[in-house]
């Protein structure tokens, strides 16, 4: 279900993921707004390789967390991702693939549109 929140296009927000349920507001949409500290708005899909390297800057989104009814990521889910830690993921050459259509237009003021279009799965023609 898309929301009235814009994708990095200006058109409405696509979702990312409902399994697991992803998004500051856990509403499967990387939505965001004023209690969004972290900008939640990344729509990236999980490599080991980012997992491995998230739990070494001190993210560890691969650990089930029963109490917070997080099951843990793996290799292809998708998840909203911070857009300043999809950035340092990217300076650091382990970014993971974005959906674009479900990344939130707040994220380019953190992140170049042309460095998200060269990591997209779901690329403009």
């Amino acid at each position: 279900m898309a929301t009235e929140q814009p994708n990095v296009y200006g058109e409405p927000i696509a979702p990312c993921c409902t399994d697991p349920m992803t998004g500051f507001y856990r509403t499967g949409c990387c939505e965001t707004g004023g209690d969004d500290h972290g900008v939640h708005t990344v729509c990236a899909v999980m490599t080991s390789e980012f997992l491995d390297y998230s739990r070494s800057v001190g993210n560890d989104l691969s650990t089930p967390m029963p109490a917070y009814r997080f099951p843990g990521l793996k290799d292809g889910d998708r998840w909203c991702l911070c857009a300043n830690r999809w950035q340092q993921a990217l300076d650091d050459g382990v970014a993971p693939k974005v959906v674009l259509a479900a990344t939130h237009l707040r994220s380019l003021e953190f992140v170049d549109l042309a460095d998200l279009e060269r990591h997209a799965v779901d690329p403009r023609g």
